[in-house]
Parts: C-alpha cells; sequence; structure tokens
C-alpha cells in the first residue's frame, strides 16, 4: 500500500474523500504575477526604475531583462509547479520598438503573451499601470486636480480594459482587469472628498464601456510611501463602488492594518459584491510584498475560500515582490504554499465541523480542528504533485539550482 493510500484511508475514517479534494483543487487557478521575475521594471524603457511608493529590495543575480527572458523564467516555475494556472501581467510589459505612450497601448503590444499564454495553456489577467510615469510624479492619477492628467490615466485605463477584454476573447477565458492607484497625500490633506469625487467620475468613465471577456476589480490600500497620511482610493471607498457597480472588489493581504487580516472579510464582502480578487502576499510590519509562506492568515485565506464552495467567485492572485532570492524560486515557493493551503481546506472534516458548530458542540470542534493538523496532508501533496508531473518534496530546488547555474548565472 502507499503512502497516499494510507492517507486515504486515514481521511475517509474523519469523512473527507481526498479523490474529490484532489480532483477540486485541479481546477483551481492561481494567477501568477509576472512583475516578481524582473522586480516590477517592466519593458517600457531601459531603466525601469520605480516610483510612487513602491520598492523592491534586494539585487539578487539573474533578474529577466527582456519579454523572452521572463518568459523563459515562467516556464521553469511552472514546470515546478503542480496544476493550471494564469498569468498576471501589468501594461508596463508590453512589447514594441518603439516608445508607446500608456494611452495609447493596443492589443498588439501585447500579442506575444496572448500567443504564449495559449502555447502554455495559460489563462491570462491584466492591470493598467497608474504607477513609475512622470505623470504620477505628484502622487496623483485617476484624481489628479489636473484635467489633463486625469484624462491620461483614464484613456490608459480604457486601453487596458480594451486590450483585456481582447485577451479574455482570444484565450476563451475571461480576463481579471485590476485598477489600483497610488494616489493620496503624504500630510494631512484640507479636502478628503474632492479627490474621492474626481476618483468615482474616472472610474464611471473608465467603466462606461462593455467588455464581456473582462472582469473588472477596484483595489483599495491603507496607506504608501509618500501617501501615509490619506490614501483616495480607501477600502470604504472601494467596497461602496464594487457595491454599487457590482463589480469585483480586490482585497490585497498587505494593503490594511497590521493587524487586520483579508480571511475575516471575504464572506462579509461577497454577501454584497459578486466577486473577489484576492491578492495573496504576505506584509511584514507594512505592505512589504514578502514571499507567501504557509502561515495562518494563508490557512485561513485558503479554508474560507474552499469551506464555502466559493472558488467560481474569487479569483486568487499573487502579489509580492523579492529581489533578494532567486525569482524563480520566490514564485515555486509562493504558489507552491498556497496550493498546500487550498489543499489544507479541501481536505479538513468541514461537514463535521459545522454539525459540531451547529449543536453547540465546541468541544468536537475544536478537538476535530485540532485533530486535522497533524493528518497526513504532506502524502496528498506529493500524491498532487505526482499526477501533475511536478517534483514532488524539495527535488524542485535541485532544478532550481541547475537552471541558476546554467541560464540565470549568464545573465549581466
Amino acid at each position: 500500500m502507499s503512502t497516499y493510500d494510507t492517507a486515504r484511508e486515514q481521511y475517509a475514517a474523519l469523512g473527507v474523500d481526498t479523490e474529490v479534494a484532489l480532483d477540486r483543487l485541479s481546477k483551481i487557478p492561481v494567477s501568477i504575477h509576472c512583475w516578481q521575475g524582473d522586480d516590477v521594471g517592466g519593458f517600457e524603457s531601459s531603466d525601469g526604475e520605480l516610483g510612487s511608493g513602491l520598492a523592491v529590495t534586494g539585487n539578487y543575480p539573474g533578474k529577466a531583462r527582456t519579454p523572452d527572458e521572463l518568459r523563459q523564467d515562467l516556464e521553469k516555475a511552472l514546470s515546478l509547479i503542480p496544476g493550471h494556472h494564469r498569468l498576471n501581467l501589468h501594461a508596463i510589459y508590453l512589447e514594441s520598438d518603439t516608445p508607446v505612450e500608456r494611452d495609447a497601448i493596443e492589443t498588439r503590444h501585447f500579442q506575444g503573451w496572448i500567443d504564449w499564454c495559449k502555447a502554455n495553456k495559460l489563462g491570462l489577467d491584466f492591470n493598467p499601470s497608474c504607477f513609475s510615469h512622470p505623470k504620477a510624479d505628484d502622487g496623483f492619477t485617476l484624481s489628479s486636480a489636473d484635467d489633463g492628467i486625469r484624462q491620461f490615466w483614464i484613456d490608459h485605463c480604457k486601453a487596458s480594459r480594451a486590450i483585456a477584454n481582447d485577451m479574455g476573447e482570444q484565450l476563451g477565458s475571461k480576463a481579471v482587469t485590476n485598477i489600483w492607484v497610488p494616489d493620496g497625500y503624504k500630510d494631512t490633506p484640507a479636502d478628503r472628498m474632492a479627490p474621492r469625487q474626481r476618483l468615482k467620475a474616472s472610474l464611471d468613465e473608465i467603466l462606461s464601456s462593455p467588455t464581456p471577456h473582462n472582469i473588472d476589480a477596484v483595489e483599495s490600500k491603507l496607506f504608501g510611501i509618500g501617501s501615509e497620511a490619506f490614501v483616495v482610493g480607501s477600502h470604504e471607498f472601494y467596497m461602496g463602488y464594487a457595491m454599487e457597480k457590482q463589480i469585483a472588489l480586490c482585497l490585497d493581504a498587505g494593503h490594511f492594518h497590521p493587524t487586520e487580516v483579508i480571511s475575516e472579510k471575504i464572506s462579509s464582502c461577497l454577501l454584497y459584491v459578486p466577486e473577489l480578487l484576492l491578492h495573496v502576499s504576505r506584509g511584514v510590519r507594512w505592505d512589504s510584498d514578502h514571499v507567501v509562506t504557509l502561515n495562518d492568515e494563508l490557512l485561513a485565506i485558503t479554508r474560507e475560500i474552499v469551506a464555502n464552495k466559493i472558488e467560481d467567485r474569487v479569483h486568487v492572485g499573487l502579489d509580492f515582490f523579492d529581489a533578494s532570492i532567486n525569482r524563480v524560486a520566490a514564485w515555486t515557493i509562493g504558489v507552491r504554499n498556497t496550493l498546500r493551503g487550498l489543499l489544507i481546506g479541501l481536505l479538513e472534516p468541514t461537514d463535521k465541523l459545522r454539525a459540531a458548530e451547529l449543536d453547540g458542540d465546541y468541544t468536537t470542534r475544536l478537538a476535530l480542528q485540532e485533530e486535522a493538523k497533524t493528518f497526513p496532508i504532506g502524502a496528498v501533496w506529493d500524491e498532487f504533485c505526482k499526477r501533475n508531473d511536478s517534483p514532488v518534496g524539495p527535488a524542485w530546488l535541485d532544478e532550481i539550482g541547475t537552471y541558476e547555474r546554467d541560464v540565470l548565472s549568464n545573465r549581466s
């Protein structure tokens, strides 16, 4: 009898069918963020310098310098990650032989990515890039008091939605298009209302055209570097806006108070908005976007999704950037941990726990929750990896070492 067969029997005694869990896990895609591979540099220009309160720390060798290098690195990461997933792309990752302003981007500038996703059987998500640009230097984009600057960013977001709609149509899978802007003040503003009125008006214009192959999402933030005192797009602003427009709300794990968690928000938000986009990250003391680890909050997030069977309403995406370690390994660690978290939730005896809770039997609820923690999840995870031709255990790290020696070390 294999280790997996033994684990399957143990879970069956708990009322959990591991085959059902593996089948459900295989149908949950994770949207893998392209910007981990090149430190959010993009391909607009050679410098790729960040701004708008964003920062990436570390200078580990081997950063992708071209679209082909970034795709090569993504292919390596995907070969080490079980399951079928999506790519999350920012507008600054366009491909063009000549400079293209952001309000003039077109689908043709991203056709290489669309074709690559089609060849690799990946879905594709998209984001307008309202940061790291001269027209964002004063800290305002869609809420700018300057009509010209505001219209520039409106046109950029309109173009991004149109591109995402083409992506979704070509790939046969709707693209999630997420709007985040860094707008805010470093110190206490005299007027909080006017910037939010302008942001709402901008979003109304952006979303005015139908895009049947696109899912719109809006993302809040608590504070940023340079916007410590006031952020225009707060959680309350976007929660209200998503409810009014009945669009997806993005919850980023690093965009709230350090003691506030998005796992607690999922069930409440889904009572009022049709869908959620999650940016799964790990903030350490602030929105520092560390690589996702299998910590309590990740387990709480993933459990909420699978225990409530809301996989069809929650889009799981990652959002971290760490240049202090091998970038391909960072992707691999983060996605494998997210999938492990989902599997742990799927292997929980949810029906028994809820029955005990409804009966007021909190003793049984606590006992089963604790017993499940030491059940052989590792054997079931290894089986999932085997069935998906993905390395089992830490074997993937050997492949990373070979890839670093043969590929990454040759990049200047």
